[in-house]
């Protein structure tokens, strides 16, 4: 190795002042409903657990776009976070149309709120089909969808060619200002069959650990704490479950006895979640927070319509409210 490429290998990515900068800059922030409950901070983890369809690639469609929204543009409050997002699609069915009908639908909304009187002047004269054309902000869309980096894994070696290479894929970002704020995963538990079918097979007898599904998820769980020890962001992951209790834990109890109000009795049903866990103990090890999602029978919205109602439960840190909504053209929409 000659002097010129041993100096570009050991040249650091950043300056300390920058180092600094970056990690003394990060505060807790809230999402919009449903994950409103508890602050996020760089270094949290959450997993979002629910049957499919529970509205899971929802809410992670909402928590994006208060990302990539700016905190305010041209006078108009949007309250975003102004963060790249890192979208790893590993059931391979994001529907990116909903992501951009969902954030013009946000884009509209601040527009409506910051300028009411022109808004309310304009109602009456103009179409709704081109009300859109008028204050439609192209520019503010076209740099929202940038801080929106999608990608596509099919099997987890994928995933973990993936994860290595992160750190150079939003580099470019990164050097034009924006800082990543959240890293999304749906879902974690995509390649489970696979790679437990695959944990009898060996790569090579020769000196090289065979191929398991422990070992996979241990080197996943890995290069996620690498990155995350260079960029302060937060993870958030989807699970589909596998075995689910019938019978809801809280929902359906209506009020607690005076038993399950014992603080021991509420760090054992902590304890144990109401599905069952199939993802290694690195994986759970590496979890912070932890959501759980089911269905919640139907709701009849304004127009007669009936609509999906889904719940939402916090389980660690374990809260004792479930928020109850549904999810319309709009986006989610909190309706107990």
């Amino acid at each position: 190795m000659g002097e010129h490429e041993a100096r570009g290998w050991i040249r650091c990515d950043e300056t300390a002042k920058q180092m600094l900068s970056r990690v003394l800059g990060d505060r807790a922030f809230l999402l919009l409903p449903p994950l409103h409950r508890v602050p996020l901070r760089a270094g949290n983890v959450v997993e979002i657990t629910g049957s499919s369809p529970t509205a899971k690639t929802q809410i992670l469609i909402q928590a994006a776009i208060t990302c990539i929204l700016p905190k305010t543009w041209n006078g108009v409050h949007y309250g975003g976070l102004e963060k790249l997002v890192l979208f790893l699609d590993l059931d391979c069915r994001f529907d990116v149309l909903r992501l951009s009908d969902m954030l013009k639908h946000r884009l509209l909304e601040a527009y409506r709120i910051g300028n009411g009187a022109w808004w309310q002047l304009e109602e009456s004269n103009v179409k709704t089909q081109d009300k859109s054309k008028i204050v439609y902000d192209e520019e503010l869309y076209v740099s929202c969808m940038k801080r929106f980096l999608y990608l596509r894994c099919y099997d987890s070696l994928e995933l973990l060619s993936t994860l290595k290479t992160l750190h150079y894929r939003i580099r470019p970002q990164e050097a034009c200002g924006s800082q990543v704020g959240v890293l999304m995963i749906d879902s974690i538990g995509a390649f489970h069959w696979t790679d437990r079918l695959s944990s009898s097979l060996a790569l090579d007898k020769n000196n090289r650990k065979s191929l398991s599904l422990t070992n996979v998820v241990e080197t996943i769980v890995q290069e996620m704490k690498k990155l995350m020890q260079v960029h302060s962001l937060v993870v958030i992951a989807t699970k589909a479950t596998i075995y689910e209790e019938k019978c809801p834990t809280n929902e359906n109890n209506g009020k607690l006895s005076s038993n399950n109000a014992m603080p021991g009795n509420a760090s054992s049903k902590a304890q144990q979640p109401p599905f069952r866990e199939f993802m290694p103990s690195s994986w759970q090890a590496f979890v912070t927070h932890k959501i759980f999602m089911r269905k919640s029978g139907d709701y009849q919205s304004s127009g007669q319509q009936s609509l999906s109602a889904y719940s939402l439960e916090w389980l660690q840190p374990q809260l004792s409210s479930i928020d109850r909504f549904i999810v319309d053209d709009s986006g989610i929409v909190i309706v107990s």
